[in-house]
């Protein structure tokens, strides 16, 4: 039986957003024509290679695969079979060193699994109280955390912002729109999709205009999906931006990689006697001076530099009490990685040397392939260089909207701590 068609106002609207249905399967909507999620072909593992997956491990690399069907497009679905040709469960085939990437667990297939995890990440969200009256910007799906691989969903008031990072995602993305809107239902007047392969996106349900503005623990920001870095915003650091104001009253403050400003405001909010933000685009800068006059704050307390960060930290004249250095990520595949931790000392190191006794280091690494361990050694080694004390106040992770799935630890990617130099 096929249901109602919800009814939205607004701009022309792609028909299989708005037919929010039960579809007769296998088969092809009448009403809007969208094919149904269908198995593609089929991936047999080598003999005792499905240990990993029995433990709920949702990456299949390519040295473990048996034999699969022949020319299977990037991004097709596949079933998961032992050597013996048990069904262990369903996912997105893709060419590369993960080959799968399993968004399913079991015998049986459902068509309709990206609703059923959108509903369920709902549920959790809600149960962490997001959003709330003071933030309504927030991650509504956090790829394998919410047990949908490849796939990024942040909500930034009444826009949705999907980003795929895989090639199963971006063929599935009107089925993913299609989950988001049943479950969000009004709340929600936009869809923008995001493919990480691509410059640009566009708008699969709705149109907005951007930037916006949205609240985060009652700062306010502009956020620019359709040009900005990532879905818009970095999420992740909300939790560390507010703890970040605590520290703040009476300091000086400097904010390396500053991207839109989120710590400087913060900062300012927190009662610092001067914030100054350094990043090397000239459109992030832009937003950061947007976002110190969206919050109303004296602009003779904030100063912005257009410059590399490591330049600027060579060449500053200024003592800060209070550095926040959130670098991207320097090393995104494992063969980088040695030359990354060369990079993080050094910026650690150069940090330091600008700090003032008795100062506060908030100092992060967002590269998924650097452990904690590592950078924490690495941080260490740059006190060392620098010839600085330094102690551990804290550690510090990404939010509970960006969940870490308890069989993947690779999610764990943010890194931080907050240290004291003297």
């Amino acid at each position: 039986m096929v249901g109602s068609i919800l009814s939205v106002s607004g701009p022309e609207v792609p028909k299989q957003i708005l037919c929010l249905r039960s579809r007769y399967r296998p088969g092809v909507c009448q009403i809007c024509g969208m094919k149904d999620l269908q198995v593609q072909g089929k991936v047999v593992l080598k003999k005792g290679r499905e240990q990993s997956l029995l433990r709920f491990h949702p990456w299949i690399f390519s040295g473990a695969i048996d034999k699969l069907t022949p020319d299977l497009p990037d991004g097709s679905w596949v079933a998961v079979e032992d050597f013996s040709g048990n069904t262990i469960g369903f996912g997105h085939w893709q060419k590369g060193s993960i080959s799968v990437r399993m968004v399913l667990f079991g015998r049986d297939f459902h068509p309709d699994i990206y609703k059923q995890k959108v509903a369920e990440a709902i549920r959790f969200r809600k149960s962490i109280s997001l959003p709330d009256a003071q933030t309504n910007a927030w991650r509504l799906i956090h790829a394998e955390g919410d047990g949908l691989p490849g796939l990024i969903v942040d909500i930034y008031d009444r826009v949705a912002v999907v980003q795929a990072h895989d090639a199963g995602m971006s063929a599935d993305k009107d089925h993913i729109a299609e989950a988001v809107r049943l479950n969000l239902g009004d709340s929600i007047t936009a869809i923008f999709f995001r493919d990480t392969n691509a410059d640009s996106g566009h708008y699969i349900y709705g149109a907005a205009a951007a930037p916006a503005e949205v609240s985060e623990h009652g700062n306010k920001f502009l956020i620019d999906w359709e040009h900005g870095q990532k879905t818009g915003f970095f999420l992740d650091q909300r939790e560390n931006r507010a703890l970040l104001s605590t520290f703040a009253r009476g300091r000086k403050v400097l904010n390396t990689f500053s991207f839109s400003g989120g710590f400087s405001v913060y900062a300012l909010k927190g009662g610092a006697e001067l914030v100054h933000s350094v990043d090397a685009s000239s459109s992030a800068i832009s937003l950061c001076v947007q976002n110190i006059r969206l919050n109303g704050f004296d602009p003779d307390v904030h100063r912005c530099y257009e410059e590399d960060t490591f330049d600027f930290l060579r060449s500053s004249e200024s003592i800060y009490d209070l550095i926040v250095l959130d670098p991207p990520a320097f090393a995104k595949h494992k063969d980088a990685r040695h030359q990354a931790m060369k990079g993080y000392q050094r910026l650690n190191a150069e940090a330091m040397k600008v700090i003032a006794p008795n100062g506060v280091l908030f100092t992060f690494s967002c590269s998924q392939v650097v452990d904690r361990q590592l950078f924490y050694d690495t941080v260490m080694s740059s006190a060392i260089q620098a010839g600085r004390q330094a102690r551990v106040i804290a550690h510090l992770s990404q939010p509970a909207d960006h969940p870490v799935s308890a069989f993947h630890p690779e999610g764990a990617y943010l890194k931080g701590l907050i240290l004291h130099i003297s």
